[in-house]
């Protein structure tokens, strides 16, 4: 039987739920006393214990057993976390191969050009000395080209023309002594009659005896060319091994040939009895057969668009506009 409670509802005791605690109270429920009095006591146990190393057993045994697990995790794992590392390692590799094979391949081009560099220094230096030795004014220029030119057979084309202050019928040496003489010229390039052209003709001196006469080439142009001298004197000899230079006004430069220039050694003497004369064979100086670098021997005070050998070997600086300057 159900008593009824007449009292306010103010007056009235709260009545406890099921699970001890009031209805609607949301906070967590208190754990027992007890529990938290256990768990102090065990914890002060374990740390009692570990300090006396009654735990370094268990604590081996364990670590016996999760060691290895541990290992085999890292060992796992470690390529994984490793893998930005090595991804950026690979790309910083290939990039110092690319370096070093650039380089590799400057190295090799230098080691392979070595040889024609220092041939070209050579013949520059040489073109300097002989410069300084005839004391007249040069325009460096190289050969582009090779082949008969206009009605003659012996000819080249030489990289420098007007804009370097080039004209007509002005004399082209190399380091080792005379090649011809200037036979066309545009405002980049120039047209060169070499000596041992059929139909070129040179005046010539003895040095030895100051003979003059004329050297002609026979066309052709290799190891084995040669060059006649046809001296005016026809009772006059030249020796073997007799130095030919060129013969004209000295220190002009208007003829097509100036004086003093070498042009080779006389190797053999023949004697024509019908034309009582002597004709000597000339060994030229130059290897026509392997020609590069060149100069045009230029009035002193020349404007180039080049740098100019002057007669005492230094070279001038090129001139904005080069020949159109002047």
């Amino acid at each position: 039987m159900t008593l009824l409670d007449f009292r306010p509802r103010a007056e009235r005791p709260a009545a406890a739920s099921s699970r001890g605690r009031r209805w609607g109270d949301d906070r967590p429920p208190t754990p027992p006393r007890s529990l938290i009095v256990a768990l102090v006591l065990a914890s002060a146990s374990l740390m009692t214990l570990d300090k006396a190393g009654a735990l370094d057993p268990v604590r081996h045994g364990v670590a016996s057993v999760v060691g290895p697990a541990e290992t085999g995790v890292s060992t796992l794992v470690s390529p994984l976390t490793g893998l930005p590392s090595w991804v950026r390692t690979q790309s910083g590799l290939r990039d110092d191969v690319a370096r070093l094979e650039e380089e590799n391949a400057a190295l090799r081009a230098q080691v392979a050009t070595a040889p024609y560099d220092a041939a070209r220094l050579r013949e520059y230096d040489g073109l300097a000395a002989l410069a300084g030795d005839l004391g007249y004014a040069m325009v460096p220029a190289h050969v582009v080209a090779m082949g008969p030119g206009q009605s003659f057979s012996d000819t080249v084309t030489i990289d420098a023309g007007s804009d370097a202050g080039l004209r007509r019928d002005l004399t082209v040496v190399a380091s080792g002594g005379l090649v011809g003489r200037v036979l066309d010229v545009t405002r980049t390039t120039a047209t060169v009659l070499l000596i041992t052209d059929a139909d070129a003709v040179v005046g010539g001196r003895v040095a030895a005896t100051m003979d003059v006469g004329t050297v002609r080439g026979h066309g052709g142009i290799g190891a084995e060319t040669r060059l006649d001298l046809q001296l005016v004197d026809q009772r006059a000899v030249p020796a073997r091994d007799d130095l030919v230079v060129t013969w004209g006004s000295q220190g002009q430069t208007a003829g097509p040939f100036v004086a003093g220039v070498p042009i080779g050694r006389v190797t053999h003497v023949y004697s024509s009895v019908r034309e009582t004369s002597q004709r000597a064979v000339l060994d030229p100086f130059v290897d026509f057969g392997s020609l590069d670098l060149v100069g045009v021997i230029v009035p002193t005070g020349t404007v180039s668009d080049r740098g100019v050998i002057q007669a005492d070997g230094s070279l001038s600086p090129a001139v904005r506009g080069g020949g159109d300057a002047r």
